[in-house]
């Protein structure tokens, strides 16, 4: 255990602090969706639950150590439901009631599959490393080729419909704050998955202030876009 903590880096504490600051966004954001009863709030609620989640993995492996649950735990959290939720919020925002639902009959079961085959997946041990997760120790390589498709979606979805928004509240007149409340969205939305191509060749720590500073970001839109009178997450620009 000594050991342990003494190859532990600073940074590595990092999810500690995005993981309380997503707690309390979860708690700010689902109190609206309480309130507003909004199917986008509730799939970003969710949204952000699992981010935290993935951050409180990486919290327990500094603390604690890794192992293989723990690590298949992480990559579920991470990799897979990362930005998955945050993004069907956005498919709601933007789609119809109807239409959002068909893509997330079409969607949800490919998550449920890669997320099944990362728990039935054995671990190479040679791979698992004590004091951060990756996705080297999944046996099943094949796996972490599902990952960029989610990825895409999430980038299309959440990212790019955050800077489509951007750029049309940015032609309102009374439309600069909803605009820069998106484009904050959309860097802190792109932020964790820059660090996730860097985790991928064992830099994960690059994925850990991503997370903690895209969240924050993240935070800040989502205040900003609430406050005016065309918000991002009220009024749909795609319908």
């Amino acid at each position: 255990m000594t050991d342990y903590f003494q190859h532990a880096h600073a940074v590595h504490y990092i999810p500690i602090l995005t993981t309380l600051f997503s707690g309390f966004f979860f708690f700010s954001i689902f109190g609206r969706y309480r309130l507003k009863g909004s199917p986008h709030l509730l799939w970003w609620s969710i949204g952000v639950f699992t981010y935290g989640l993935g951050t409180a993995l990486e919290s327990l492996i500094t603390l604690l150590g890794n192992s293989p649950e723990l690590n298949k735990a992480w990559y579920v959290a991470g990799a897979i439901l990362g930005g998955y939720p945050l993004a069907q919020g956005s498919v709601y925002l933007h789609f119809p009631v109807k239409k959002a639902n068909i893509m997330t009959a079409l969607t949800l079961p490919f998550i449920i599959f890669a997320s099944i085959a990362v728990v039935l997946s054995p671990t190479d041990i040679s791979q698992l490393e004590a004091f951060r997760p990756g996705g080297a120790a999944i046996g099943w390589q094949w796996v972490r080729l599902l990952t960029p498709f989610i990825n895409l979606y999430a980038a299309i979805f959440l990212i790019g419909s955050a800077a489509y928004s951007a750029i049309r509240y940015r032609k309102m007149e009374d439309g600069a704050r909803a605009a820069a409340g998106n484009w904050l969205i959309a860097i802190g939305a792109l932020l964790p998955g820059i660090g996730g191509s860097f985790a991928k060749f064992g830099l994960v720590e690059a994925l850990y202030l991503g997370e903690f500073i895209g969240i924050i970001m993240i935070y800040a839109g989502y205040r900003l876009c609430t406050r005016p009178a065309h918000s991002f997450l009220e009024h749909p620009v795609v319908t």
